[in-house]
C-alpha cells in the first residue's frame, strides 16, 4: 500500500510511532515473498516493509551472481554484503551503509543491456567501498530516501521524512559531486574489470534524464534525486570508459539480447494488486476492500501503508494494519503507541465490519517543559476477519472540525470490494518482441498496438528514439497485460 512537518505538529511523532507497527505487519499479504539474497546478508526489514521483495528468483539470482563477482574484485570485498531486487516501479538503485545494494524493478525494466546494469552496480558498490555512506551518516545528512515520505506531498508536510528516516536507520543518502564522481570512476573500473563495456553507464544517464523530462506513465527516477546529476558527468564517464577499454585490450561486452531475455515478463509500472487509486477511490484487489479518499488529496502507496495528504499540508490520513487480535486490544495498543491523551472511543459498524472510532489528542512537551496539545486525531479501527485496519487521521486542534468529516467519510466508506473489473486488475509487464523486418521503433510499436500517446514513453524504455532503425531480428520492448 506508501508514505509525509506539520507546522511543528507532532506528525513526526505519529509516523515515528507507526513505524514499529509497519515493520511487523503489512498491507501486502506477503511482502517478503521472493528469493532470499545469498551471501547470508539479509535486506533491511524496513526497506522490505516499504517496498516488498520482487518475486523473481531468476532476476534475484542474476544480481546475486554479478554482485558477488564484482564485490570480489572491488577495493574492499569484505564491505560488500548483499544484493536485493525490491518491488517498486520507481527508477532507483541505492546502497546502504551496511554494504547492501538494492535495485528496484523499475530500474531493472529501464536497463537495455547487461553493461548498463553492470555500470550502475559498480557505481553503487563504489559508494560502499569508498565508504561514502559512513561519511554521510557521520555528518548526519540523511536525505529523502526509500521511505519517500512527502515525495509527492507538500513541502510543509514533507519534512516529517527526516525524523522517520532517522528512526528507521535506512541511511539512504544524498551524495555530493565529489562522491558521485568517485563512484562513477569506481563503476567504470569495476564493470570493465568483470568484462562489461562501461560506456553503457553513461548512456543510461541519458535514459534517466529523458525519463525525468517525460510526461509519460513511468515514475520519475528517484536515482537522479539521491544521485545528483551534472552537465559534464556524461562526458566524464565516456572519457573514463574509453581509457578503460584501451587498458582492457579486448572487446568488452554489452549483451543486449541476453539482458532483454532476462527481463521478459517483469512487471512494469504500479502493481494494482497491491492497491491503486481510481476516480477518487482506493482499491485493494488482493485484500478485497475499497474506500474513498478525500477529494483533491494526494496519495502514496507502499506494501506497508497507504497515505493521503491534504495539498496544503494541513492534514494526513494513513491506512495501515493494526496490532492485536481484537478491536479492544488494537485500540489499547494504538492509544499507547501514539501516546494519545484522553481518548474517546465509540463502537460502531461500518458496512457490516465491526469498528471502533477513537478521538484523542497528542500531547507534546515544549522546550519550557510544559505540555500542550500538538495534534488531534480521529482513528477508525476496522475489523475484517482476522485482520484489523487502522485509518488514522491527523490535523491541528484548530483545523480538526474542518478535516474530521473527511476522515469520517473515508472510514465510513470502507467496504468489501466485489466489482470484478476492479478485482481482476493486473499490472502491465515487459514483453520482448523481435523485429520481423527492417523498420523503425515507432513503426514497430504501432504494429504492436502501442497507442501514439505512449510511444515516446516506450522509446525511453528502450533507450532509443522513435526514429531509430530496428534491423530484422533485433529485439525491443513493449508493455502489455
Amino acid at each position: 500500500m506508501q508514505s509525509t512537518h506539520f507546522r511543528r505538529l507532532s506528525a513526526a511523532a505519529l509516523l515515528t510511532a507507526l513505524l514499529p507497527l509497519t515493520s511487523a505487519i503489512s498491507l501486502n499479504p506477503d511482502p517478503t515473498k521472493a528469493a532470499a539474497p545469498v551471501q547470508g546478508a539479509q535486506p533491511d526489514p524496513q526497506i522490505v516493509a516499504q517496498f516488498g521483495l520482487l518475486d523473481n528468483a531468476k532476476l534475484q539470482s542474476y544480481i546475486d551472481s554479478k554482485g558477488m563477482e564484482m564485490g570480489r574484485i572491488s577495493d574492499r570485498p569484505a564491505d560488500v554484503k548483499g544484493f536485493t531486487v525490491v518491488d517498486s516501479p520507481v527508477i532507483n538503485a541505492f546502497a546502504t551503509p551496511d554494504g547492501h545494494v538494492y535495485f528496484t524493478r523499475g530500474i531493472m525494466a529501464h536497463f537495455n543491456n547487461e553493461a548498463q546494469f553492470a555500470g550502475v552496480l559498480g557505481h553503487e558498490i563504489g559508494h560502499i567501498t569508498a565508504r561514502h555512506g559512513q561519511k554521510q551518516q557521520t555528518r548526519s545528512t540523511v536525505a529523502n530516501g526509500a521511505i519517500l515520505l512527502g515525495s509527492i506531498f507538500s513541502r510543509r508536510i514533507a519534512s516529517i521524512a527526516q525524523p522517520a528516516q532517522q528512526v528507521v536507520g535506512l541511511g539512504l543518502l544524498k551524495y555530493g559531486r565529489d562522491d558521485e564522481n568517485e563512484s562513477d570512476q569506481l563503476g567504470v573500473k569495476y564493470s570493465s574489470k568483470i568484462g562489461y563495456d562501461p560506456a553503457s553507464m553513461a548512456d543510461f544517464f541519458l535514459t534517466l534524464q529523458r525519463t525525468e523530462q517525460s510526461s509519460g506513465a513511468s515514475p520519475i527516477p528517484t536515482f537522479l534525486s539521491s544521485h545528483p546529476n551534472s552537465a559534464d558527468r556524461y562526458q566524464n564517464v565516456k572519457k573514463l570508459a574509453q581509457q578503460a577499454e584501451q587498458q582492457a585490450g579486448r572487446q568488452l561486452a554489452v549483451n543486449r539480447e541476453q539482458y532483454l531475455r532476462l527481463i521478459e515478463g517483469l512487471p512494469y509500472g504500479e502493481d494494482p494488486r497491491q492497491g491503486y487509486v481510481e476516480a477518487g477511490t482506493f482499491y485493494h484487489p488482493d485484500l478485497k476492500f475499497q474506500f474513498p479518499i478525500p477529494s483533491g488529496w494526494k496519495s502514496q502507496n507502499s506494501p506497508s501503508q497507504f497515505q493521503m495528504g491534504e495539498p496544503n499540508g494541513k492534514a494526513i490520513l494513513v491506512l495501515l494494519p493494526a496490532p492485536g487480535n481484537s478491536l479492544d486490544a488494537a485500540a489499547e495498543a494504538l492509544v499507547k503507541q501514539l501516546s494519545l491523551q484522553s481518548p474517546q472511543a465509540q463502537r460502531t459498524t461500518i458496512n457490516s465490519f465491526p469498528a471502533i472510532a477513537i478521538q484523542a489528542d497528542q500531547v507534546q512537551q515544549a522546550q519550557n517543559g510544559q505540555q500542550g496539545v500538538s495534534a488531534r486525531t480521529l482513528t477508525y479501527l476496522i475489523q475484517d476477519g482476522q485482520t484489523i485496519y487502522a485509518l488514522v487521521g491527523l490535523t491541528s486542534p484548530t483545523d480538526f472540525n474542518t478535516y474530521a468529516p473527511q476522515f469520517q467519510r473515508s472510514a465510513q466508506g470502507f467496504a468489501r470490494l466485489t466489482d470484478a473489473s476492479k478485482l481482476n486488475r493486473q499490472s502491465e509487464k515487459i514483453r520482448i518482441k523481435t523485429a520481423a523486418k527492417a523498420t523503425t521503433l515507432a513503426q514497430a510499436l504501432a504494429a504492436n498496438g502501442i497507442p501514439a500517446a505512449r510511444r515516446e514513453e516506450l522509446a525511453v524504455l528502450n533507450g532509443m528514439k522513435l526514429t531509430d532503425p530496428l534491423s530484422a531480428g533485433s529485439l525491443y520492448k513493449v508493455v502489455g497485460k
